[in-house]
């Protein structure tokens, strides 16, 4: 691993942000909470609201000029960016979804490093909501191989897209289809299969919620993306609508990032507006930072983002 790369963070002065070991803590209440059940639940009571995982591709030019590899990403994640829990994007090791000893390494620096594997983000396999049948049935099995990996790894899921064509029904239809089959696959694998807001209907918040729905599987829900509501060329989502149509069947969220102001504050999103939505609905689960900006370098922009996500955590925290 590049050492300028952790050098450029700890000479910021950000290597402090580190996170507290919650995943340690939970162990220890596991064991204890027989012996000392008060004392297990004021350690729960203390735990932050949500955890903060990495997406892979917050890194994606390291990744595609060979300054990293998807198993540098894991000790990366821990070693310089303090995160507790990782979200890999499949398309960084496109060819090892089936290759034991690859998904075994990565598994081994993941319990090396005390990171958690939370879901791998699945990219090129197809469009699960194909006006084919052949097609989209393909695009499902194809989509198989990820499961597979994810579950060896220990992640909760696998995002997905809901790509199609056609009327704002014919879409639905059809992606919800292609989503209840690979859902199926879920179930037998012991993993949700989430849906992202990443481009065409799928980034009308209603579209998409409509479309879960219909689904109509337990192991469906969707992975609220702060950043992804632009449906077409000049036709833009409003984010905090779609994030809040999106939530009651969320099992993950991704914390996107572009820019940042003298404060530390995303220039064009509300964070604290944004993760108020996400804590009204209930959710306790990772936020994902997934920072895209092209201003500031990835190192700087990964830990503006998180240092935004803590500090907005804690002043939510006395109304979680």
């Amino acid at each position: 691993m590049p050492s300028t790369r952790r050098d450029f963070v700890r000479r910021a002065g950000w290597s402090a942000l580190a996170a507290t070991g919650l995943s340690s803590t939970i162990t220890t209440i596991g064991c204890r909470a027989e012996q000392a059940p008060a004392e297990a639940e004021a350690v729960v009571a203390a735990a932050p609201w949500f955890r903060i995982s990495l997406a892979e591709w917050s890194l994606h030019r390291a990744l595609n000029n060979g300054e990293l590899t998807n198993l540098d990403f894991i000790t990366e994640a821990r070693q310089t960016y303090g995160v507790e829990g990782v979200e890999y994007v499949n398309v960084f090791f496109m060819d090892r979804a089936r290759d034991q000893d690859y998904l075994e390494e990565m598994r081994t620096r993941c319990d090396g490093e005390g990171v958690e594997s939370v879901l791998i983000m699945c990219d090129g396999e197809g469009r699960l909501g194909d006006p084919d049948d052949g097609a989209r049935g393909t695009a499902v099995l194809n989509h198989v191989k990820w499961l597979e990996a994810a579950a060896f790894l220990g992640c909760h899921a696998i995002r997905v897209n809901a790509a199609s064509e056609g009327t704002w029904e014919e879409q639905s239809a059809l992606a919800a289809d292609g989503l209840h089959q690979l859902a199926v696959h879920g179930e037998e694998h012991g993993l949700d299969v989430l849906v992202e807001n990443h481009g065409g209907l799928s980034s009308n918040g209603a579209w998409l919620a409509e479309t879960i729905g219909r689904g109509d599987h337990a192991r469906l829900g969707t992975l609220p993306d702060f950043g992804n509501f632009r449906i077409a060329e000049g036709d833009m989502y409003d984010i905090y609508q779609g994030v809040e149509e999106l939530m009651p069947m969320a099992r993950a969220v991704s914390a996107k990032s572009h820019d940042f102001d003298a404060d530390g504050n995303e220039t064009a999103k509300d964070y604290r507006r944004l993760l108020e939505l996400v804590r009204d609905a209930g959710y306790r689960g990772w936020v994902g930072i997934e920072y895209e900006g092209t201003i500031a370098p990835e190192p700087e922009g990964i830990m503006a983002t998180k240092r935004l996500l803590e500090n907005v955590r804690t002043e939510l925290a006395a109304g979680a």
